[in-house]
């Protein structure tokens, strides 16, 4: 295994299911081994501020860009930093934070590939880009319930942001090596709680070998997930598709491909009632599982294992990195 950190971007507009996808990654690599930053930490200025200048957070002048760089590089060889914190709640910020990097960092947030060099830091990049509608209800339940906002002051945000996330946060998409979309199986019911996927698999790193388990039309996966070439931003790709309402004999075909080469993520596998991954908050507390978004988290940490250069033999016997 490589001795430096190895470290996971993600980027996405806000609310669009970054720390959602962080928290199960983190789960299935082992949170004891994991480093999380948030970029929104970086601010320039607090809430009070950016009301008065009249710039967003989405801005780049908005960020410590050239801190984030920094700090990075510093993580990237191993050293620590000392990171500032921004609370969401208050809008202020708190006492910075000593930060050492463990064997693993991920690191989310809005402006993450904002430049060359914060992006050659990252071993494995993925962005965000669920449907506008989709993010926009997510973002109106998270502020409402979590940061004090009346649901008029979250869309008048979203009013005064959107030529931002148009000039500085969606452009960040051609950096990815996976964009990773989820999406309601019915267009019209935003409020679904189990989602589609549509995974782009951009040839920028090496992707998991699908293609014997999806011929067109000789295989039983391609009803409910479906592997097929595009272009996405002029470029061509490959897209993984996977339906909420995929079977477990589907999922568990995907599984294998994934397990095969790397052993340690079988006892992560979504079809062995690990609660670790997948998990989906319902209406009422109740946690639902969802494959896609178990897949999704699957599919990253391969990535992130396959940097490492994790192989059987980097195993315990307890299968334990």
């Amino acid at each position: 295994m490589t001795n430096r950190p190895i470290i996971l971007g993600i980027v996405g507009d806000s609310a669009a299911g970054k720390t959602t996808l962080t928290k199960g990654i983190a789960k299935i690599l082992g949170e004891e081994k994991v480093t999380v930053i948030c970029t929104d930490d970086y601010h320039r200025y607090d809430r009070t501020q950016r009301a008065k200048l009249g710039i967003s957070a989405l801005h780049p002048d908005c960020n410590y860009l050239d801190i984030i760089q920094q700090h990075l590089g510093l993580l990237r060889t191993g050293q620590a930093i000392l990171k500032p914190i921004y609370n969401h709640e208050t809008g202020k910020f708190d006492p910075p934070e000593y930060i050492k990097p463990r064997q693993f960092i991920i690191v989310e947030g809005l402006l993450g590939y904002s430049t060359r060099a914060m992006r050659d830091s990252y071993d494995v990049k993925v962005y965000l880009a669920p449907p506008e509608p989709l993010r926009i209800l997510w973002k109106i339940k998270r502020d409402t319930r979590k940061r004090g906002y009346t649901e008029a002051e979250v869309l008048e945000q979203l009013r005064q942001r959107e030529k931002d996330s148009e000039a500085f946060i969606r452009p960040q998409r051609q950096w990815a090596d996976l964009v990773v979309s989820f999406y309601p199986l019915d267009p019209e019911k935003l409020e679904e709680l189990l989602l589609n996927v549509r995974l782009i698999l951009r040839p920028t790193i090496p992707h998991p070998d699908f293609t014997h388990l999806l011929i067109p039309g000789k295989s039983h996966l391609n009803e409910a997930i479906r592997l097929e070439l595009d272009r996405d931003m002029g470029k061509p790709v490959d897209v993984l598709e996977i339906d909420c309402q995929a079977t477990a004999e589907q999922v568990r075909e995907l599984e294998r491909v994934l397990c095969k080469e790397i052993p340690y993520l079988g006892q992560f596998c979504s079809l062995e009632g690990n609660q670790d991954i997948g998990a989906v908050m319902g209406t009422t507390g109740e946690t639902l599982s969802s494959y896609p978004l178990a897949l999704t988290q699957l599919l990253v940490t391969y990535h992130i294992l396959k940097a490492a250069g994790v192989s059987e033999k980097d195993l315990s016997p307890t299968g334990k990195l």
